[in-house]
C-alpha cells in the first residue's frame, strides 16, 4: 500500500520534574528539526511539576511558536502522561521522546525520514549494531536485556529493544491501538507490541541512548516488573485468542463488506 507523506511531525514529552533539562531537549530538538526543514510541534505534556518545569514551558512557548503545553488531565504517572499527549497532537505521526535529553535529535531525524519510506512504525534499537548506550547503570542493564529477551522470545521478534519508549509511529497507528491501558512505564511496551501484533508495518534502525545527567530518573525497577509482564501477557493473549479480531488487514475486511 502507498502511505500518505509525513507532512507534520508530532513529539510528545512527558515531563514530570524536569526543570534542570527540559529547555535543553526542546531547544536541541528544535534546532535539529529546523536545519532538516521538517515540520514538526512539539508537544510537552507537564505531569503536575512541582518545580518550575510549567512555568519554563510557558517561557518557551511565547519564544517557540511550534511548542506547545498541556497539563496531565489523567492522575500522575509516566503511561499517564504520555496517552494524554498522544490524545491530543496533531501530526501526521509522533514519536515519544524523553525530557531528559537521553534520546538523540539526530534519531528523530532519522526516523522521520525512514517513516517516509512507507513504513507505519520505526523502532530504534541500542542494541543492534551501530546503536550506542552512554553511561547505562550495570543492574539496569542486565534487567533490560533479560525483559527484552523474554518479549522478543514470546512474541518471536527479531526486535531487541521493546522496552524503549522512544519510537515513532503513523497517527494511524496511533489510532488503531487505542484504547491504550498501561498507567505507567509498562506503556513503553504496550505501544509497540500492539502496533506488532495489530499488523502494521515497522522496521529497525540503531539508535544512541544517554543517562540523563541531571535530575532523577523516575523508573522504578521493583514496583514495574508485574506491570510490564500483566501487559506483555495481556497482548500475548490477544494475539492467540482474539482470532485476529484487532488485526489491521480484519479490519480492513469488515470496513469492505460493510460498504
Amino acid at each position: 500500500k502507498l502511505s500518505k507523506p509525513i507532512n507534520t511531525l508530532s513529539l510528545v514529552i512527558p515531563a514530570y520534574n524536569e526543570e534542570d533539562c527540559i529547555v535543553q531537549t526542546v531547544n536541541t530538538i528544535s534546532q535539529f528539526l529546523e536545519q532538516e526543514n521538517i515540520d514538526y510541534e512539539i508537544l510537552v505534556v507537564n505531569d503536575n511539576s512541582k518545580d518550575k518545569t510549567e512555568e519554563l514551558l510557558q517561557q518557551m512557548n511565547s519564544e517557540n511558536i511550534r511548542l506547545r503545553y498541556i497539563n496531565n488531565y489523567y492522575p500522575n504517572g509516566f503511561g499517564f502522561a504520555v496517552r494524554c499527549g498522544l490524545e491530543n497532537f496533531t501530526g501526521d505521526a509522533v514519536a515519544v521522546v524523553m525530557a531528559d535529553s537521553s534520546d538523540a535529535p539526530e534519531d528523530i531525524v532519522s526516523y522521520y525520514h525512514k517513516l517516509q519510506e512507507g513504513y507505519d512504525c520505526v523502532f530504534g534499537s541500542r542494541f543492534i549494531k551501530g546503536g550506542k548506550v552512554i553511561d547505562y547503570p550495570s543492574h539496569k542493564l542486565f534487567i533490560n536485556r533479560l525483559a527484552n529477551l523474554f518479549v522478543q522470545i514470546l512474541f518471536g521478534l527479531n526486535f531487541n529493544d521493546t522496552t524503549n519508549a522512544f519510537k515513532i509511529y503513523r497517527k494511524e497507528v496511533i489510532e488503531g491501538i487505542s484504547p491504550l491501558i498501561s498507567h505507567h512505564f509498562n506503556l513503553t511496551v504496550e505501544l509497540p507490541l500492539k502496533a506488532i501484533v495489530r499488523g502494521y508495518s515497522y522496521t529497525t534502525i540503531p539508535i544512541t541512548w544517554r543517562n540523563r545527567t541531571t535530575g532523577v530518573s523516575k523508573l522504578k525497577l521493583k514496583e514495574m516488573g508485574s506491570r510490564y509482564l500483566f501487559i506483555v501477557l495481556y497482548i500475548w493473549l490477544e494475539k492467540h485468542l482474539s482470532r485476529g479480531d484487532y488485526h489491521l488487514n480484519h479490519k480492513k475486511t469488515v470496513v469492505k463488506s460493510k460498504a
